[in-house]
């Protein structure tokens, strides 16, 4: 499937917040220019989170500050806050996300209020990027269920993102946190959406639980999502989603969607930064591409 969806690479943020290990500022940096130069789209290089919460993404304002304006606006950095995007805006960063839990119970768990209040400070944070002249991306966490509750009404994911106070957002993430969706429930919401707010742009955020990360992603971009997510190695998982495992490939996800700037040895490269990654990391890689890549049979121009 060849598609013009961009792919957004997670692992600095989602695919590194479950590990418990702090990887050092050159580290993530080197990552992150692995990635761009070989023509990913776009990346998320950290999150303005509590570091006694998320040890991993301690040193996200030195990564941000690392890397070059130009790559900067390739970046994009997770916030939960009006303060954490005015911190991330000021040390350089040119996107940030404001996320937020559909379902009151995970968003109490992940930030500490009810989903109202979180929109009530919205505005805000609306503001302090239009003034530096940053992309603000709504991202909507526990989209399609939710640990605690259950299965998330669709509506309640259409009231947030009509709500006049997202109305100056860039774009809508659309989260399936706990990997739980089936590709006919991606594109039922995605098209409740993007009818209930056209101006909007639309970006899926994958998770692979019940093995159907790539599916809900494919459905996601027939549906119309402009962008979609995932890490290396099947990386992540969120600290506060009990029984979410790690978000769509994004070995996986390349090759399914084979982009155009995408090649066997641009490919090989990224499975091997994977690789290395993961190994530093102790972290299993669930990848099946970087699997099927680490194949004998040679005759298959994608394998390694």
């Amino acid at each position: 499937m060849t598609t013009s969806a961009q792919l957004r690479d997670v692992t600095l943020r989602d695919g590194l917040q479950l590990t418990g290990k702090l990887l050092d500022t050159d580290t993530k940096v080197e990552l992150a220019r692995v990635l761009l130069d070989s023509g990913v789209d776009a990346l998320e290089i950290g999150a303005m989170a509590r570091p006694d919460k998320v040890p991993p993404m301690a040193n996200t304002l030195d990564v941000i500050e690392a890397l070059t304006p130009e790559e900067l606006q390739r970046c994009w950095v997770w916030t939960a806050t009006p303060r954490g995007i005015t911190r991330a805006i000021e040390a350089g960063a040119r996107n940030v996300e404001y996320c937020l839990s559909v379902s009151d119970q995970h968003n109490y768990a992940n930030v500490g209020r009810t989903t109202e209040q979180s929109m009530a400070a919205l505005p805000e944070a609306v503001d302090f990027a239009a003034v530096a002249g940053a992309r603000l991306q709504l991202s909507l966490a526990t989209s399609f269920t939710c640990p605690y509750r259950g299965e998330v009404d669709p509506q309640r994911v259409v009231d947030l993102v009509r709500d006049s106070r997202a109305a100056d957002i860039a774009s809508v993430v659309l989260c399936d946190t706990l990997g739980q969706a089936t590709p006919e429930q991606v594109r039922q919401l995605i098209k409740r959406v993007r009818d209930a707010a056209p101006q909007h742009e639309i970006v899926f955020h994958g998770h692979d639980t019940w093995g159907l990360g790539v599916a809900n992603t494919i459905a996601a971009i027939q549906a119309g999502a402009a962008m979609v997510d995932g890490a290396l190695g099947g990386l992540g998982g969120c600290p506060f989603a009990p029984g979410a495992s790690g978000n769509t490939s994004t070995e996986d996800l390349l090759f399914a969607l084979q982009p155009s700037w995408l090649t066997p040895p641009i490919f090989a490269g990224i499975v091997a930064a994977g690789g290395r990654l993961l190994e530093e990391l102790g972290e299993p890689n669930r990848s099946r591409a970087a699997e099927g890549a680490r194949s004998t049979v040679d005759a298959f121009p994608w394998v390694t």
